[in-house]
């Protein structure tokens, strides 16, 4: 993760009346109030941009003078001192003072005084856990989008590896037609870039500023929204001061993001443990992301892509849950949107890993060639490349060519033995127009490597591919 969770405790959640509700209540909050309010357990993890928003408002405050220069001074080396005491470990965080925000203005209280107090002016707790949450989120967002670039480039130099190492091709998991690993694994690369640029889509619409917008309506200090913004690295400020308060769709980008690049992990995953069997034995993982069986001593098991597998879940639970949790929110600001933070910490934490263990996989992984290359001729998979051949050069229409194809399948299935083994009097009296020279696509070489329409899986069009790919990465 991009912040390291703070190490010291929250206080345990007891009755007491709060400072902050000042004298409209006369009494504290039950116990269970506190426990179900008090967000502190997670949102500690945003003390970073919470004080970085504090240092730019502050700033802001003292520049249009609404707050003296000797306010702000005072301001500022407070929070400076609260960041490295968090940092540190030492700082005493409150359940009883509900959030992160309301922690870090009381220890700033307690440091300078009153001064504290004006931190405050021309903001909400609303516009404030606004922009803290989504300066978070933009940057995990880039950080996605970095950790999705290495993954493509390990697959890249894979597929470059392998560009001509022959495989079948499978539908519904069955052999269908020869393809190369490389092309298999260009595949991936075009999810996962689609991925990329799905992420640098949404930090682009994150990079907005909701600071200013107070607790909904805005605020009548003469605030400038625009240096603030341009103070925390936002292309400006957000429009509408009830929508920046009140939506949180830039969150539900990102879980949308992770759970689509969840899926795209998960089926990769999924080829890594059926290749990784001995009946396929396509690959193998190295030690470091597998694991053996407590009572059989044989086993190597491919733990860590089973794990990206599953992991799969929670991301998609956690996009339904918030999805869940904004659908019928009236505007602006309701206490349901609290709801929002554990979710993504849990899901950024959970890609970051999942990408890290699918890069790590892909790129040590050994792959078996020669297994590949006998499985590639099973199932008939040039059968595809004699129709193909009838109606190149026998001049049938291809429906007929489907049919003499499967009649010369049917006559190989009960000899027990590949089309290419048939003889050519064998398929000539299943249709007399086969000549000789039909045995020049009978082989999986040949088939893949007369599959050169764009895109397809001729070696030559996979490097061109590869090539692309590597330039399109080196100018985004």
């Amino acid at each position: 993760m991009s912040d390291q969770k703070p190490s010291a405790k929250a206080e345990p959640a007891t009755a007491g009346s709060n400072q902050m509700w000042g004298g409209r209540f006369a009494s504290g909050p039950a116990a269970i109030m506190q426990a179900i309010n008090a967000s502190i357990d997670f949102d500690r993890k945003l003390y970073a941009q919470d004080i970085e928003g504090s240092l730019a408002h502050a700033a802001m405050l003292k520049a249009q003078g609404i707050i003296s220069a000797d306010d702000h001074a005072a301001i500022e080396k407070g929070l400076s001192q609260i960041l490295g005491e968090i940092e540190a470990g030492s700082f005493q965080f409150s359940a009883k003072l509900e959030d992160i925000h309301m922690n870090v203005e009381a220890r700033l209280a307690e440091l300078i005084g009153s001064a504290a107090g004006r931190l405050h002016t021309a903001r909400s707790r609303n516009d404030q856990v606004a922009v803290d949450f989504r300066l978070w989120v933009k940057r995990e967002t880039e950080r996605t989008a970095h950790a999705l670039r290495g993954l493509i480039e390990t697959l890249l130099s894979r597929a470059e590896e392998h560009a001509a190492s022959v495989m079948p091709g499978f539908t519904h998991l069955q052999s269908a037609q020869p393809v190369t690993f490389g092309h298999h694994l260009m595949a991936y690369v075009e999810m996962f870039g689609r991925d990329l640029s799905r992420a640098q889509d949404a930090a682009k619409r994150m990079d907005e500023s909701p600071l200013g917008a107070a607790a909904l309506a805005g605020t009548p200090f003469p605030i400038d929204r625009h240096a603030t913004a341009e103070a925390l690295g936002f292309g400006g400020p957000t429009r509408n001061s009830i929508d920046s308060v009140s939506d949180r769709d830039f969150a539900l980008e990102f879980l949308s993001v992770a759970s689509i690049a969840g899926v795209h992990l998960s089926r990769l995953a999924e080829e890594i443990v059926i290749w990784s069997t001995p009946q396929f034995n396509f690959v193998r993982l190295s030690d470091s992301f597998s694991t053996g069986s407590s009572i059989m001593p044989q086993k190597k098991n491919p733990d860590a892509a089973e794990l990206v597998r599953a992991k799969t879940g929670r991301l998609n639970g956690h996009l339904i849950g918030l999805l869940t949790v904004m659908k019928g929110l009236p505007l602006s600001y309701s206490k349901d949107m609290q709801e929002d933070k554990e979710a993504v910490f849990d899901a950024a934490e959970t890609l970051d890993l999942m990408l890290a263990a699918m890069t790590g996989m892909v790129g040590d992984m050994g792959v078996n060639t020669d297994s590949m290359r006998r499985a590639a001729g099973a199932g008939f998979s040039v059968a595809t490349d004699l129709a193909d051949w009838l109606v190149r050069e026998a001049g049938l229409p291809f429906r007929e060519a489907h049919h003499v194809t499967g009649r010369a399948v049917a006559e190989a299935e009960k000899r027990r033995v590949g089309l290419e083994e048939l003889s050519l009097a064998d398929l000539q009296a299943i249709h007399p127009g086969i000549t000789e020279t039909v045995f020049d696509v009978l082989s999986v070489d040949r088939s893949v490597e007369s599959r050169t329409s764009f895109g397809g899986t001729a070696p030559d069009g996979v490097r061109a591919q590869i090539a692309y790919w590597r330039e399109r990465l080196a100018s985004a």
